[in-house]
């Protein structure tokens, strides 16, 4: 029969009386005060986990994060061809000119392209009768001579040198090979034909349709690189009034008149050299 302690002393314990304390079972595990419970330990480890997987998609986040960042940073970013050129080792021969200097003429072996990396080109054409038509002056940053790869046996045009410039040209055979294994000298190349074939309707509409004067602004517009980036206003290196009207289609006199009057509006300066002011964009957009 089970006892009862009371002040000290024991005595029989009543029949159907609860126990003061139940029986420990040996196998039920012991808790401890600090230690955690079989529940609170699980939801550690869970939350470790969770810590953990965060971790690891934050990692995969910031590596696709900085690929996405190259990427863009690649597409961003023009196409130096000047770069690619050296970058690849392709054999080119840079040449130096000065001012007026021809780089080569009407009629000649057309084997090469060449790449305006300094100054500026002057693009023209002679009639039998000896008129001469300027077609365009190309800054840094063009190709041209670019007939050598379809297929034209000599030039058409000649190429002078409209400010002292340096022109890297590739030989023909070259030019062709990068162009069927880079495929990033191929795209950059056809977005420059691209780009100057637009240029030359754009050219051609504005001949047709465009007066005298709204064609001389143009042609100093973009004389100024108007539209390009980091040059909103830009000094144009000395051009006469001739090399102008043979640009426009007109004549010197219709020039020099033009001129006076854009002076006199603000639209161009000619202190230390000529300079093309944005507002001069306004004679070709008026109606």
């Amino acid at each position: 029969m089970g006892t009862a302690v009371q002040r000290g002393m024991l005595r029989p314990r009543a029949e159907g009386a609860e126990p003061l304390c139940q029986p420990v079972h040996l196998w039920q595990p012991v808790h401890r005060r600090g230690e955690p419970t079989e529940e609170v330990a699980a939801r550690r480890a869970m939350g470790r986990s969770m810590l953990e997987g965060s971790a690891v998609l934050n990692t995969r986040a910031g590596a696709a994060r900085a690929t996405m960042t190259t990427m863009a940073a690649k597409i961003r970013r023009p196409f130096d061809p000047e770069a690619f050129l050296d970058a690849t080792g392709v054999p080119t021969t840079v040449v130096a000119y000065d001012r007026g200097e021809s780089i080569y003429v009407q009629g000649a072996t057309c084997d090469a392209v060449m790449y305006v990396k300094k100054g500026e080109v002057k693009l023209s054409v002679v009639s039998k009768t000896g008129r001469e038509a300027i077609v365009a002056i190309l800054g840094a940053g063009n190709f041209f001579g670019e007939g050598a790869l379809a297929g034209q046996p000599i030039r058409i045009g000649s190429a002078t040198a409209h400010t002292p410039s340096t022109v890297i040209s590739i030989e023909k055979a070259e030019m062709r090979r990068l162009l069927h294994e880079e495929h990033e000298l191929s795209d950059g190349f056809i977005a420059h034909l691209l780009t100057r074939n637009v240029r030359i309707e754009e050219d051609l509409i504005d001949q047709l349709f465009n007066s005298a004067e709204k064609r001389l602004a143009r042609t100093l517009l973009l004389l100024a690189r108007y539209g390009e980036e980091h040059t909103p206003q830009r000094v144009i290196p000395r051009i006469s009034q001739e090399t102008l009207a043979e640009m426009v289609g007109t004549t010197r006199s219709r020039v020099n008149f033009f001129m006076n009057r854009f002076k006199k509006l603000g639209f161009i300066s000619v202190d230390g050299g000529l300079t093309v002011n944005n507002s001069l964009l306004s004679v070709v957009l008026h109606d």
